[in-house]
């Protein structure tokens, strides 16, 4: 499951490359505006989906179907999540407040999904075993 691997591990690094911007963006400023938005970017994107990445690079699990759910999940819950919240807290483009909700408890329920599918696929036998 290498390609799992380096599918989480490019994602994560794309978060963290995002986190960090927001990041140094907030200490320019002088704001805290995106601190949540921040904090689950680098915690949720890079920081799972790169333990994620660690998990398919040292074990190969024997259900390929929930892996696929589980990387698919993580990815676009990981982006719905934080996404969500940015349109939520920070209100851009005068979104309507029911649609940054909605986006914001999507995107949070597929990413809660994705940590359903890794607790039991650490549970489940490997190839490796």
């Amino acid at each position: 499951m290498n390609t799992y691997s380096k599918t989480l591990l490019r994602f994560s690094a794309l978060f963290a490359l995002v986190g960090a911007f927001l990041g140094s963006h907030m200490a320019g400023a002088g704001s805290l505006a995106f601190k949540t938005v921040h904090a689950h970017i680098l915690v949720v994107g890079w920081l799972s989906l790169f333990a994620w990445a660690v998990y398919y690079k040292l074990f190969t699990p024997a259900n390929k179907i929930l892996s696929i759910l589980h990387v698919t999940t993580a990815i676009v819950g990981a982006v719905g999540l934080t996404a969500g919240m940015w349109l939520y807290y920070l209100r851009p483009f005068n979104i309507a407040d029911s649609v940054a909700t909605v986006f914001f408890i999507v995107g949070g329920s597929i990413l809660l999904l994705a940590f359903v599918f890794f607790a039991i696929l650490v549970f489940l036998k490997t190839e490796d075993e």
